[in-house]
């Protein structure tokens, strides 16, 4: 047998609470299902299991508050369907009785708890959905298609109080909109990118978030005592978090201006016969750079443990976002350097739109192996960040804007970008921190090859 802890999703998370189990005693779980929702001070994570078996106990109920670490649930080994999963060991007691499980209302492929669970609480039935995963399995996605599909068909489409005020007030259907909030539902950010003049594209990243479109002034709004709350809880958290950063990490500080000339126009010529939604920004060019100049300079890339550096051989970079209600976090986008230039902005509009409606993974949480930080959209020219522990390092970058620039001889203009390094000197001094950068500057120069 064996338990499911309360992970540790961030150097500065101490506690979590559990708000939402998605599997109950007797069910079978696969390493990487989501099995349990978890509220930090910093968001809400959808919490994945690594043992496959069988629920033998929930140990804590919804809504209890635990530290990290802590026994959530208790999992009778081997794999699912086997007789060692079937059957608990000579002499084991259950702190929580098993329930009979019913026997299945569908023979359709779906392995996750969580698309379970969202169809059985939105009354729907797996077998007519049409699985789009591998294999033919239902995917989460599929799911919450099918809810939105029959909101729309009833005209009763799932939102938020928000967004239905913003939609009226700006005189939109919610039936003409996809739904990027949890079990579909439409967001008050889900109005407002559509709403979005079609020829205003940019990259946006307040506090580092990238976005594919520039939104709309905000409507104002009062803020509640518990909204107060949970920000100031997360301004102790992120304040402990670099208080502890700057005191126990080594920093040295290094940058340099990179000619983006080249960037920006491949970048327009390739956007030119392209739609709004399939447009790449340019911060997706700085993030696939910094992750695949980890290859040349690998101390950048890991964990410092116990005094001691653990390189990673995966390039997790963690995208500093900015969130709606105040702060900051940054999760992982995972095998950034093997992503294609397409499928890593998929993955930036993805992780942005999921960390400001609270449905990140843990694992996005707890393995970013590098930082990347993005104030251009701010004016900002150029941002020393402090790193993230047990990281060793972040990367940030300013505006990208048209400045002097010299070359043989000559005085004129060009798109340039201020790129910093904030690294620990326990790891790298910085001659191999300026090769970092100038390896960013070099790739920068071929973006057709990223």
């Amino acid at each position: 047998m064996g338990d499911f802890h309360m992970p540790s999703l961030g150097a500065d998370m101490e506690v979590g609470r559990v708000t939402e189990w998605l599997v109950k005693v007797g069910d079978e779980v696969k390493r990487g299902d989501i099995v349990a929702v978890v509220e930090t001070e910093k968001s809400t994570i959808e919490v994945e299991i690594f043992e496959s078996g069988v629920i033998e106990a929930i140990v804590v109920p919804v809504g209890e508050e635990v530290p990290v670490g802590a026994v959530l649930a208790r999992v009778r080994s081997g794999a699912p369907g086997s007789s060692e999963a079937r059957v608990a060991a000579p002499g084991a007691t259950e702190t929580t009785p098993p329930t009979p499980r019913e026997a299945p209302a569908t023979t359709a492929s779906v392995r996750s708890p969580m698309v379970r669970h969202i169809a059985a609480e939105a009354g729907l039935d797996l077998n007519a959905i049409t699985g789009t995963g591998e294999g033919g399995v239902v995917t989460r996605h599929d799911v919450e298609q099918a809810v939105a599909a029959r909101q729309r068909s009833t005209g009763r489409v799932r939102s938020s109080p928000r967004a239905r005020a913003v939609a009226a007030e700006l005189g939109l259907d919610l039936n003409t909109f996809q739904g990027t909030g949890p079990r579909g539902a439409v967001t008050e950010g889900d109005v407002r990118k559509l709403n979005v003049p079609r020829d205003r594209v940019a990259a946006s990243s307040n506090e580092g978030a990238v976005t594919a479109v520039v939104p709309e002034a905000p409507v104002k709004t009062g803020v509640t005592s518990d909204a107060k709350a949970k920000q100031a809880a997360l301004r102790r958290a992120i304040g402990a978090l670099m208080a502890r950063s700057k005191r126990e990490i080594p920093h040295y500080y290094l940058s340099t201006t990179i000619d983006m000339r080249k960037a920006s126009e491949w970048l327009e010529h390739v956007n030119a016969g392209r739609s709004i939604t399939d447009r790449i920004v340019m911060p997706v060019l700085l993030l696939k750079a910094t992750a695949r100049a980890v290859a040349t300079v690998p101390e950048m890339n890991g964990f410092m443990v116990d005094g001691q550096f653990e390189p990673s051989a995966a390039v997790q970079i963690g995208v500093a976002i900015s969130l709606r209600g105040g702060g900051v976090i940054a999760p992982a986008i995972h095998d950034t350097a093997g992503l294609g230039l397409d499928e890593l902005m998929v993955a930036l509009r993805d992780l942005v739109t999921r960390a400001r409606v609270g449905r990140l993974r843990s694992s996005e949480m707890s393995d970013p192996t590098i930082t990347v930080t993005n104030l251009g959209d701010l004016g900002v020219d150029q941002v020393f960040g402090v790193i993230y522990p047990p990281q060793v390092a972040l990367v940030g970058f300013g505006k990208v804007a048209e400045r002097p620039w010299a070359e043989g001889g000559l005085l004129g203009a060009r798109s340039t970008v201020t790129a910093t390094l904030s690294a620990d000197h326990r790891v790298s001094d910085g001659h191999r921190g300026g090769l970092f950068l100038s390896t960013i500057d070099h790739l920068l120069q071929a973006p057709e090859d990223l």
